[in-house]
């Protein structure tokens, strides 16, 4: 049996080399080579195929900005609902935080800068903005096994029960949730890590376990932490940090 041809900017993003949006500009720019031979817009090669970017292309890879915001209550992630701000809106001068001196803030970090994960409006918390399509798949890819850490005040009894439900046993939009470590940090406080990221996820959860959610924030995403952001704030991400 024939192996398959498959689209480059395809090929480019499965491997996670970029997004489809960054191959098929980068293609149209003459600045990929397959097999040696630069190729454009539209082209297909083998699975197996070696792809590489020219060092244009990875010198533009290098130059892509990643934010983290500390998003308050009241803010959406990311569409504009009525009476609500988007978040990236936050993103200003005046709200950088001092701590962390990067570089000036440029119309060019706005080019294709989108948020990477959902923080609903009642939550607060670590929410990232990248350029990166590479760092957006990581983060919120289908394969994507990151872990998110949350610190959440609860209303009801925590029992036993309920934190080994929560540690995995339940079922959302009829699915079984990936296993969660859940640590009981008060007689109303818990502890998620989560390796998924479902539409209000840690709020169902816990109303399936006669729980009501007071209060969520968000405080680590892979390796990197909110630390002392203020509600509000954004800074870059440093060169030496990582998910």
């Amino acid at each position: 049996m024939e192996t398959a041809i498959v689209r480059v900017s395809k090929l480019m993003a499965d491997r996670g080399m970029c997004s489809r949006r960054e191959a098929d500009a980068w293609l149209a720019d003459g600045l990929v080579r397959v097999d040696g031979e630069i190729v454009a817009v539209g082209a297909k090669a083998l699975p197996t195929a070696r792809i590489e970017l020219e060092a244009r292309a990875q010198q533009q890879q290098q130059q892509l900005a990643t934010i983290l915001l500390n998003k308050p209550v009241g803010w959406v992630s990311a569409q504009p609902e009525d009476g609500y701000r988007p978040a990236i809106e936050l993103i200003v001068p005046d709200n950088q935080d001092a701590q962390f001196p990067g570089p000036r803030l440029q119309n060019r970090h706005f080019q294709g800068l989108a948020v990477a994960g959902r923080l609903d409006i009642d939550s607060r918390g670590l929410l990232v903005f990248t350029q990166d399509g590479r760092l957006a798949r990581q983060l919120i890819g289908e394969n994507s096994g990151i872990e998110k850490e949350y610190l959440v005040r609860v209303t009801g009894r925590i029992t036993d029960r309920a934190v080994a439900m929560l540690r995995g046993g339940l079922v959302l939009d009829g699915k079984p949730l990936k296993p969660a470590d859940i640590d009981v940090l008060g007689p109303d406080r818990l502890r998620f890590v989560l390796r998924e990221g479902k539409k209000r996820q840690i709020r169902r959860m816990c109303e399936l376990v006669g729980l009501h959610v007071h209060s969520l924030v968000r405080v680590r995403i892979g390796r990197v932490r909110l630390g002392d952001l203020n509600p509000g704030q954004w800074r870059f991400l440093r060169p030496d940090e990582g998910f």
